[in-house]
């Protein structure tokens, strides 16, 4: 069976085909680790997630690099950092550490290699001398600028005209650039922020600009090309397009990587998430109130390529469906039945694949369902939202009863307010009275 991924840049669904299939190499945007990660930036991480088990179970887990950076160094970093009255070494580890949690918490497996941007500094100078000495890059007012007229097909990815480039890029004003395209390889350090000396003859310290990290980093742990780069549809331009420009004229190579894959956007009840308006989420705020396994299974409810809409109806609709499909939980090795990685095989139809999970369960095939929810990452079922005493409840149902039996309807009714407002639902039949926890 062929795995079929869209490809952002040649803007068509392809045949995956590996570079070398013994060693099939990804590499997906990380964070910038300044504070705790909101929901959006857990889609990246969750359907990359999938893909990376999808390519382990074809290929096989030896035979697969997954490369997930971390940004280090950056101007959000060096603001917070001073805002909080902390070292950026305390801010970026503590942050690091806030993240690697979360994500974990999403079901998600750590990545081959996480690189950090700072450790790859000599990387990003060897690439920024290159470019000079080419032709593509130049020094000015103690900066390194990327050539962009220098390279005649900029701009295929995002595929935008001139002026929208421009103006998407927001570009910074600057009397030392050539074109008001070029962007920033390398810049100086201001007193306070993190310093090396800088590449291409620049006697004052410096720092790299955010581009050429993610160059530096794919290159030292994946090599010149690559098969698939991922991230955010945000991420498109005009960073992934300046990773291609970085990358390409530094190898002098036809690509940087085979296959470029973004997913959509997401917002909050129908608005764009924004912390004015009363709507920003982090993945730490949401795993107080909702298990893992429901924010993972929720995001995997709409397919990776269109705008996903968070809602708590959703999110209800998540928790209630995973805990039908997973039953009282079981164990299984991990392996997608055929109908599932025939679903995610077409560009990682995640709606399509939970499709088959629920034809697997009204089939009855436990174990077939068992094994490819924990190839999706669904390992246990999601816990109860609500923690109750069983036998506080059991002692108050009991009150109820008698209370009912001797007709003392405000004592029965007073029980049955306290239940609810502990998250307990009451079942009255002829049988008798059954109880259950709210969802």
């Amino acid at each position: 069976m062929d795995l079929k991924l869209y490809d952002t840049l040649s803007r068509e669904k392809r045949v995956f085909q590996p570079i070398d299939p013994a060693r099939v190499r990804m590499y997906v945007c990380g964070p910038t680790v300044y504070d705790y990660a909101h929901i959006g930036n857990a889609r990246p991480v969750i359907v990359f997630d999938v893909l990376y088990r999808m390519l382990r179970q074809i290929y096989g887990a030896d035979h697969v690099i997954y490369v997930r950076n971390i940004t280090d160094v950056d101007d959000k970093i060096n603001a917070r950092a001073a805002e909080r009255g902390i070292s950026i070494g305390e801010l970026t580890r503590t942050t690091y550490e806030n993240f690697k949690n979360d994500v974990k918490a999403l079901g998600c497996l750590p990545p081959t290699v996480e690189p950090r941007a700072t450790e790859h500094i000599t990387e990003m100078k060897t690439l920024i001398e290159r470019l000079v000495a080419s032709g593509h890059a130049y020094v000015a007012d103690g900066h390194v600028l990327f050539d962009v007229p220098s390279m005649p097909d900029y701009g295929r990815l995002s595929n935008r005209s001139l002026d929208e480039m421009i103006a998407g890029a927001r570009v910074e004003v600057a009397p030392y650039k050539r074109d008001p395209q070029d962007f920033v390889l390398w810049k100086p350090s201001k007193p306070g922020e993190p310093s090396w000396p800088s590449p291409s003859g620049i006697a004052e310290q410096g720092r790299p600009g955010w581009h050429i990290e993610c160059s530096a980093m794919s290159w030292k742990h994946l090599g010149e090309t690559f098969d698939i780069h991922g991230g955010g549809i945000d991420l498109v331009f005009p960073h992934h397009e300046n990773e291609i420009a970085q990358s390409r004229c530094s190898f002098h190579t036809p690509f940087m990587a085979h296959t470029w894959m973004h997913n959509g956007f997401l917002q909050v009840e129908g608005e764009k998430m924004s912390k004015s308006l009363g709507n920003f989420f982090t993945i730490h705020d949401l795993l107080q109130d909702w298990p893992g396994e429901v924010l993972r299974f929720n995001m995997l409810r709409t397919h990776y390529r269109q705008p996903i809409d968070w809602t708590l109806k959703g999110l209800e609709e998540s928790y209630a469906t995973l805990r039908h499909l997973m039953g009282e939980g079981t164990s299984a090795a991990p392996q997608f039945a055929p109908g599932v990685i025939e679903a995610l095989s077409d560009d990682l139809n995640t709606p399509k694949a939970i499709a088959e999970l629920h034809a697997l369960h009204a089939r009855g095939e436990s174990e077939a369902l068992a094994g490819s929810l924990a190839a999706l990452g669904f390992t246990q079922r999601p816990r109860s939202r609500r923690e109750v005493d069983k036998t506080q409840v059991e002692a108050l149902v009991a009150q109820r009863l008698a209370a009912r039996k001797v007709k003392d309807f405000a004592e029965s009714d007073r029980i049955r307010d306290a239940l609810t407002a502990m998250g307990v639902i009451l079942k009255d039949s002829k049988d008798g009275t059954t109880w259950e926890v709210a969802p």
